[in-house]
């Protein structure tokens, strides 16, 4: 087994608060030198707070979220008065950037199953701005949480049709086929009539499901029925769909498939048109 490969399954064999421990204490050096050169910023957590995406510094985690947000503006036409549901907040990457954007007419929810990142983002961006509010969810998840809930039990936090546009980032990448169906459902009723949702994802088809899972650094080697596994054991790791399922997903759920846009995670796409690493999904509600 390739050594990328032996790694991966020893950090995915470790429980959500082992890995979380090991991130603080491999960062805390850096963490440590950034505070003393006051490199740090009131809304961005430290290196090893973050749980979620790259770890970065407070500049470059600002410029990642200045990212999405153009993402958001380009592909789903987002408006300073738009009502936004953020689906996986996490440590509030997204949310820094759309507080420089939506105004007082506008407004942000966003939630994730992590509790120690929503409790850093509302004693942060949720105190500073009222129209930005976020809230835990217990919800199991074999890479984060190990609470009883089900994602496919459970029901959005929300009003139906409570906003205007929805988004996730590197959220369906890390749940079950069997979730995201469920979550395209609550996203169809709480997005309002012509309401757009972008996510990411990690999308393959016929042609290049061979080469997927050869990769050597980034690669899903255990094939299933219309998706692919990273690990086997940790079917939250990570998973890369079929456009084909992913299309038949949305219109199960009453939901209008848009575009995808391929990102350069598989290394052939990576050239200077290609701003994100992972796929991109839009939709919408008619």
């Amino acid at each position: 087994m390739k050594k990328t490969q032996l790694l991966r399954n020893f950090w995915y064999g470790l429980s959500s608060n082992q890995r979380f421990q090991i991130r603080r204490l491999y960062y805390l050096p850096v963490d440590l030198k950034d505070k003393l050169l006051g490199k740090t910023h009131k809304y961005v957590p430290s290196r090893g707070q973050i749980y979620t995406g790259s770890p970065a510094s407070a500049s470059e985690y600002i410029k990642q979220g200045m990212l999405h947000l153009e993402h958001l503006k380009t592909y789903v036409d987002l408006q300073p008065d738009d009502s936004v549901l953020d689906i996986g907040s996490g440590v509030g990457r997204s949310a820094i950037a759309l507080s420089t954007y939506l105004n007082d007419n506008g407004s942000y929810n966003g939630f994730d199953v992590v509790k120690q990142g929503v409790d850093w983002c509302n004693n942060g961006l949720g105190k500073d701005f009222l129209n930005f509010n976020f809230k835990y969810v217990p919800i199991y998840n074999d890479l984060y949480n190990t609470s009883d809930l089900k994602a496919t039990e459970f029901k959005f936090p929300y009003q139906d049709a409570s906003f205007s546009k929805v988004f996730s980032v590197s959220l369906f990448t890390h749940m079950q086929i069997e979730e995201i169906q469920h979550y395209f459902h609550e996203i169809q009723r709480v997005l309002k009539s012509g309401g757009l949702c972008f996510s990411t994802f990690f999308f393959y088809n016929e042609t290049d499901e061979n080469y997927i899972s050869n990769l050597k650094y980034f690669g899903f080697p255990y094939k299933k029925d219309d998706y692919c596994l990273m690990n086997e054991n940790v079917k939250s790791g990570n998973i890369a769909i079929n456009k084909t399922k992913i299309k038949q997903m949305l219109k199960k759920a009453n939901l209008k498939f848009v575009k995808i846009e391929d990102g350069y995670w598989k290394g052939q796409n990576k050239n200077n048109s290609k701003k994100e690493y992972q796929d991109i999904l839009v939709f919408k509600k008619d």
